[in-house]
């Protein structure tokens, strides 16, 4: 990428103070001197403009200095009348604006939202200078383009949206062959309607806006042809403005592209002009100039054929796409059958496969005569009708070059690669050569001047495919930023240097986070699964020293499974004598970094080369002596397939001379990367209700409980409040009422809550006066033990908007709780878990937080209250700074588990004896569980059996105290039973209750019986838990 850098863009107080714009804009607009302000002089404008704008290539620190003084809010706006209005003037507005947006500002339309009069006046004589050829300079043409990114990027600001949507209608079509048009009524039959009706509502006030699109893209086509890479050679410089203005160009039609609002209509008009192929044949695309052009080139490529329908915006399948692909093929066909049926057999008789490659394309049509190929792409509707003049004929011809007419059928007709396709076959890693690329990673010095070849987040986006992918790719770039920045302080701190004698380099530094690796080795490289082209796996074995210091051996030695590492080779710029790195400045002209692959870390090796297990850390360590340690690692198998494929004959992996890791809080990128890749690859990734949120359509409340109709109208809100008046002060402007078979004076917590205003989502009529009204019904809990047990509950007396907070979070939809810290936001969240934990038992329950901290904090509130220890799982980094003397992560979780099953099954020897059954029925849980439904069940039913009351006759006081019986298996129950037979009864069910469970728990523990290894357990644990919490 060409660039020009402006040097002091940080305004400083003494800047500010001294520079020539405080002083007149203090004279004439500055806010704090209205009082002592001059008349407005329009000539001040152009003199501004040409001096501070113009003459200084549009310095950011001179138009910043401007945005500080308010000169678009306090004078340029204030005194606009567009038919006194110079070019300078519309020119310094549309500056202004675009330093609004450089620095981020929100509310960047704000002063014509305010005073819209003159805006549509003021935009359109920004469409007509933007069409403007000869007048106009390449940066200031630049800057014009920079504000229509900047007005389509806005649309959801009324005034922008009012005077784009003109530029994007459908009678842009106007503009398309009528065989084009035809085709695509074709498509949608509902399309012939709305042109008709459009065609008759055409008047010539509207011809500027709907020819503009094509004028501009004519224009960009000319500015493109000039440019044939040697202009500016003798002079000793490139083209650089030419060069950002088609750079910025581009951006423009991604940006129209990437918008189902201006993509509906123009995405045929892009089609039709050839834009892509001019795009693509331009020499500026080959050359070093052009790196970042043929970057935006790709992605508009990208979006351009992009698999959705354009009028609905549904997202087109697979086989939807392949038969639109087979459908223009085959028409291709047809042409060659129909044109040159002698000739062309082999062409239209073949398979579609055979035919639809680019360079079985290319090379067919390349061959033929100009005239020829012209029959073809008139075939497709892609030129337009050659007729029979001759004079027409040469001029079409001149218009339309061989080489472009094969490049124009190519691009309709070759195969296109699955997008989930590219996506799965694409490394997670970065590499060198995006690492250090500028025109993806900028440093931290880019000032937001320049075009960028990245995804943009806009507040709309196409497809949820369209969605995720932008953020995988973002996130990746942004993962790579971060990466660089380690790899640099890291490659500064080894100093590297080229060994005297020796062709290999030498490290005269030090750093913790890496080692220079003293063997590397392939170790198994595994063929394709079906389908597939890169390898099922790659491994390898590393060896490092890693020193006699006890901390950093231990920070080496504790790597886990999947930690991602670097592999890197280096070689210093510098001898040895002249070694001093400087780290102000440039990395790249002191540290040559020839490769960089990630990789994952599988484990360590033990003396005999045998992987040492996670588990193994929990038990007793293996001691390996010695400063040598090996490392099994996991190769990304996609990259390794590139790097095979490309005909280098360095391998690189045999040049590996460092392994560097990273932080472990911020070395999570690779896993973020595969889970969204992963829902990429899932069918389905998020509910209905969510989806047009997600996408930006529709009212953005949407997906709030109150507009579902799934809503649920009764909550069992468990512990949530303290008393009645708790409820009724919670829920003003509400109705509060007692269930009907309850006093209000003897209603106690918890509570079930019904919502009648929530009865509207289930077809309920509810009186338009009982809408307000909310139904307290007191729950009454089983005991489930007849052992002493007070359960832990709330005992934060949440305010109306914590309540609330709570009830949508138990609800279906989409809850969002924000507040400045201290507020209750944790007790607020840790409440809605514990809600939905006891509403619905059987679901699972995933927090993620940003923080390991944060989900900490969580989750030892979480463990306050009444929410079984063995349904709670911790994942990720983190759990050993967990303020607990229970280990709640995986490996933690198995071991309570496995003690936690030894006990119960001294409780199943100790029910086997108080029944007197003998045999070994304690062994395992399968035997308790044979135990449990022969024995235990057999002996209950009889028991209830004999309390059953038949024909009325009352049961002899005492008969359940002297059947029951576990009686034996609760001597240590003093007083067990009282003698009344009711409340006998109840304590018998608790018992009874308190039997079932351990049998419940040893069924849920068999598994666990059955996987014999750490990994194997951990795995199933995952699956098995109801509730789990990462980070």
């Amino acid at each position: 990428m060409v660039t020009k850098r402006h040097q002091d863009v940080v305004v400083t107080r003494g800047a500010i103070e001294n520079d020539t714009i405080s002083a007149v804009a203090a004279k004439y607009w500055a806010p704090f001197t209205k009082e002592t302000h001059e008349k407005f002089d329009i000539k001040l404008i152009d003199t501004i403009y040409q001096n501070e704008m113009l003459k200084t290539q549009f310095n950011p620190r001179k138009i910043m200095m401007l945005e500080f003084s308010q000169y678009l809010e306090g004078y340029l706006w204030p005194n606009y009348k567009p038919e006194e209005a110079s070019r300078a003037y519309n020119m310094s507005i549309v500056v202004m604006i675009n330093e609004k947006f450089r620095e981020r500002n929100l509310d960047s339309w704000a002063v014509f939202t305010r005073k819209p009069t003159h805006f549509s006046a003021f935009f359109r004589k920004v469409l007509e200078f933007s069409l403007d050829e000869n007048e106009l300079s390449p940066s200031e043409q630049s800057a014009l383009l920079t504000f229509l990114v900047n007005a389509f990027g806005s649309l959801e600001t009324p005034i922008v949206h009012n005077e784009t949507k003109k530029l994007v209608s459908i009678e842009i079509w106007d503009g398309l062959l009528p065989a084009q048009r035809e085709d695509m009524f074709k498509k949608h039959k509902k399309l012939r309607k709305l042109w008709e009706a459009t065609v008759k509502r055409m008047s010539a006030e509207n011809k500027f806006h709907r020819e503009y699109l094509w004028k501009l893209i004519e224009k960009f086509k000319k500015t493109l042809k000039n440019f044939d890479g040697s202009e500016g050679e003798e002079e000793g410089e490139d083209p650089i403005d030419s060069i950002k203005y088609c750079e910025r160009f581009i951006e423009l039609l991604i940006d129209l592209e990437s918008i189902l609002q201006t993509r509906r209509f123009f995405n045929s008009v892009l089609h039709s002009s050839h834009l892509l192929t001019n795009c693509l044949l331009s020499p500026l695309i080959a050359t070093e100039a052009g790196s970042l052009f043929f970057q935006l080139v790709q992605l508009l490529k990208f979006y351009a054929r992009f698999e959705i329908d354009d009028l609905s915006g549904r997202q087109l399948t697979h086989k939807e796409v392949s038969e639109q692909h087979y459908q223009s093929v085959t028409r291709l066909q047809k042409a060659a059958f129909r044109f040159f049926k002698e000739n062309m057999k082999e062409f239209y008789l073949l398979n579609i496969s055979s035919v639809d490659t680019r360079r079985a394309l290319q090379k067919q049509f390349g061959e033929m005569q100009h005239e020829e190929v012209y029959r073809f792409a008139e075939y497709l509707h892609l030129v337009p009708e050659f007729g029979d003049d001759a004079i027409e004929q040469a001029a079409l011809l001149t218009r339309f070059p061989h080489k472009h007419l094969v490049e124009t059928i190519t691009l309709h007709c070759e195969r296109r690669p699955n997008q989930l396709t590219q996506l799965n076959e694409k490394p997670l890693f970065p590499t060198e050569k995006v690492i250090w690329d500028e025109n993806v990673v900028p440093y931290e010095s880019y000032t937001g001047e320049g075009v960028l070849a990245l995804d943009k987040l806009n507040l709309q986006f196409l497809t949820l495919h369209d969605y995720l992918l932008r953020n995988f790719n973002l996130f990746q770039l942004e993962s790579t930023y971060e990466i660089r920045q380690d790899l640099e302080d890291v490659l500064f701190r080894m100093k590297p240097f080229q060994h005297e004698t020796r062709d290999e380099t030498v490290f005269a530094g030090w750093a913790k986070m890496a080692l220079p690796i003293d063997h590397f080795q392939i170790t198994e490289v595994a063929k394709p699964l079906v389908g597939e082209k890169a390898p099922a796996v790659v491994r390898a074995v590393v060896s490092v020293n890693i020193g006699r210091r006890h901390d950093i051996r231990q920070e080496w030695e504790n790597l886990r499974r999947h930690d991602v590492c670097f592999l890197v080779a280096c070689r210093s710029r510098r001898s040895a004598a002249g070694l001093k790195f400087d780290v102000r400045r440039p990395f790249a002209e002191q540290i040559e970094v020839l490769s960089v692959r990630g990789c994952d870390v599988e484990g360590m090796l033990d003396q005999d080369g045998h992987l040492l297990e996670e588990y193994t850390s929990y038990e007793k360590k293996a001691k390996i002596p010695g400063d040598l340690r090996k490392f099994r690692l996991l190769l990304d198998a996609n990259q390794y397939r590139l790097d095979m494929e490309e005909a280098n004959k360095v391998d690189i992996y045999d040049t590996f001379n460092l392994l560097v890791r990273r932080d472990s809080k911020t070395n999570n990128f690779k896993a973020v990367l595969q889970t969204i890749r992963d829902l990429l690859n899932t069918e389905c990734v998020v509910p209905d209700w969510l989806t047009d949120v997600i996408l930006g359509y529709g009212e953005p409340d949407s997906a709030h409980y109150s507009k579902l109709s799934s809503a649920v109208p009764e909550l069992d809100f468990n512990d949530t409040f303290l008393s009645l008046d708790h409820v009724k002060e919670s829920f003003p402007g509400y109705k509060v009422e007692v269930a009907e078979s309850h006093e209000e004076k003897d209603v106690v917590p918890p509570f079930k809550l019904h919502f009648k205003d929530l009865d509207r989502r289930q077809d309920v009529e509810v009186k338009p006066g009982d809408l307000q009204t909310i139904v307290v019904t007191p729950l009454v809990r089983k005991k489930e033990t007849p052992y002493s047990y007070c359960p832990r509950k709330n005992q934060v007396q949440f305010t109306p908007a914590q309540v609330e907070a709570i009830k949508s979070g138990m609800q279906p939809g989409l809850t969002m709780v924000v507040g400045p810290p201290g507020t209750g936001k944790t007790d607020v969240a840790v409440q809605i878990i514990s809600n939905i934990y006891h509403n619905w038992p059987n679901q699972r329950t995933l927090i993620v937080t940003h923080s390991n901290q944060a989900l900490n904090q969580l989750f030892e509130k979480i463990i306050a209250l009444d929410v079984d220890e063995r349904h709670l799982l911790r994942m990720g980094h983190g759990e050993e700074s967990l303020e607990t003397e229970k280990d709640f992560s995986r490996y933690g979780r198995v071991n309570y588990v496995l003690k936690e099953r030894l006990e119960l099954l001294n409780d199943v020897e100790k029910l086997a004896k108080a029944l007197n059954v003998v045999g070994d029925v304690a062994y395992t849980c399968e035997n308790a569980g044979y135990f449990f439904r022969f024995s235990v069940c057999r002996a209950y039913e009889e028991f209830t059996a004999k309390i059953s009351t038949k024909g009325g006759v009352k049961l002899a006081e005492g008969i359940v105290a002297e059947s029951f019986p576990f009686t034996k298996f609760f001597k240590d129950i003093p007083d067990l039973f009282s003698g009344n037979n009711t409340e006998d009864l109840k304590v018998a069910q608790s018992c009874w209750r308190h039997i079932e469970l351990i049998f419940e728990k040893l069924d849920e523990f068999r598994a666990f019986e059955l996987l014999r290894n750490g990994k194997d357990r951990t795995e199933y644990l995952l699956v098995w838990e109801r509730g789990k919490e990462q980070s």
